[in-house]
């Protein structure tokens, strides 16, 4: 007689950590969107070291500088409360996206070289987060609840979840 064989251990465990897709991407939204927002805040009011961590604050009015630090504090605060995630995240993605090729590429061809490491990473991060959708725990979600939107979100949700 032999005993029953077990599931595999891999497939087992992606089964069970599939069910927890919707709130790791939740976290990932709320750390990427609190730390772009801290960039902003640090541009625009000398918070946390201040524009390039020298304390300074970004001009009001001054191009490109004092826009980006307000895409960057508004766009971070909507991305990390989920509220719009996906317009949110696709103009700060654009943003950091200006930023890397006008005020960094020209230095040099590689981020290492030209410092533009963090706005490679929070141009795709972000752009991530447009195709991804907020994830659980949105102010997006409830507002499609409020609109009685629930059932096909999730219906979309899953299939996106199906064929990843």
């Amino acid at each position: 007689m032999t005993a029953p064989s077990a599931p595999a251990p891999r497939a087992s465990l992606a089964a069970h950590l599939t069910g927890y897709r919707p709130y790791a991407l939740a976290a990932f939204r709320f750390v990427t969107g609190l730390l772009f927002a801290c960039h902003g805040a640090a541009s625009l009011f000398g918070v946390l070291g201040g524009a390039g961590g020298t304390g300074a604050t970004a001009q009001a009015g001054a191009w490109p500088s004092w826009y980006a630090a307000v895409i960057q504090l508004a766009g971070g605060a909507l991305v990390a409360l989920g509220l719009f995630t996906r317009t949110s995240a696709l103009i700060a993605s654009g943003s950091m996206a200006y930023a890397y090729f006008v005020v960094h590429q020209p230095e040099a061809l590689w981020p290492m070289q030209n410092g533009g490491e963090l706005s490679a990473l929070f141009c795709w991060t972000l752009l991530l987060l447009v195709f991804t959708g907020p994830g659980a725990l949105a102010v997006d979600g409830l507002l499609a609840a409020r609109r009685g939107t629930t059932a096909s979100a999730a219906h979309e949700e899953r299939q996106v979840t199906a064929t990843a």
